[in-house]
């Protein structure tokens, strides 16, 4: 099985695969971490000018370490998930101090840093640094689910049995060139709500197509809204804040949500994700 799916999925990745920079022979392992937390539900294309604006800015992790924490909020932009960016300033402060300003590159050591969890840390090995790891993002755990398991969707947690598959299927040479041609079919092709078998490489021995394409058994998969909720919310406080340059008067956030209740929540949840702050006077900034 491993080298009925080898083959034609590294031969379609020769051909299709993206110019993304940080999969370039000259990304820097820093970069590659830049990358992988940002790209966390979050599309290439949003990702491609805050990481280029990130590396001109900070292109070490002691350069990102130097500056207060709220400026890697400041700088993360509208790509969602801003904890992520306090995530990566802690990242590079701990590698700056505990590492020598040199992004580890062993698994164990990239998952004892903050906020990084498995997948991060294998896709870092391997890209950063060409070791030999499963690599399980979204886009290779519904690869493998259709490809082999023969169901639309893998569990909402990656299983055991999904870690073995993943693990049978790593070759004994050019690990990470096989982890990346998954993940750019899941991205390109074997996309979650349309996906493109006949374009496929693999389609004639997808368990999943030669099943009749048969619908997922549990709950209804829905997209997640974000009109009206407290993330929207959260989202244009924190605009506010990255906008001024200093720390700004109540009456500057309130005027950006008219529910006074719901405003008062996500304030609430900003302080205490660390990624606001409340001065004695009564006005707000980012972290520092």
């Amino acid at each position: 099985m491993a080298a009925s799916l080898r083959e034609p999925i590294l031969d379609w990745y020769a051909e299709h695969n993206r110019d993304l920079p940080w999969r370039r022979p000259d990304a820097t392992p820093w970069g590659i971490l830049v990358s992988e937390i940002m790209l966390q539900q979050t599309p290439v294309v949003r990702v491609l000018p805050i990481w280029a604006d990130w590396m001109d800015r900070w292109p070490t992790p002691e350069s990102l370490a130097q500056e207060p924490p709220g400026e890697a909020v400041r700088h993360w932009g509208r790509l969602g998930y801003p904890r992520r960016a306090l995530n990566l300033h802690a990242c590079a402060k701990a590698i700056t101090v505990e590492h020598g300003g040199r992004v580890p590159s062993a698994y164990d050591e990239l998952r004892a840093l903050p906020g990084i969890g498995d997948y991060t840390a294998a896709a870092v090995a391997s890209f950063a640094y060409g070791g030999s790891h499963a690599v399980l993002d979204t886009n290779v755990r519904r690869v493998l689910a259709r490809a082999v398991q023969g169901e639309e969707y893998p569990p909402k947690a990656p299983t055991a049995a999904e870690r073995r598959l993943a693990e049978s299927l790593v070759p004994p040479v050019g690990a990470p060139r096989w982890a990346v041609a998954v993940m750019e079919l899941g991205a390109l092709v074997c996309t979650a709500r349309a996906p493109r078998c006949d374009d496929c490489p693999v389609a004639s021995r997808c368990a999943w197509r030669l099943a009749g394409r048969p619908a997922h058994a549990g709950p209804a998969r829905v997209g997640q809204t974000y009109a009206g909720t407290d993330r929207q919310c959260r989202g244009r406080l924190l605009a506010v804040l990255r906008e001024a340059y200093g720390p700004v008067p109540k009456e500057a956030l309130d005027v950006v949500w008219d529910d006074h209740a719901q405003r008062e929540r996500a304030l609430d949840g900003l302080l205490d994700d660390g990624l606001a702050e409340v001065l004695d006077d009564g006005t707000y900034r980012l972290p520092t």
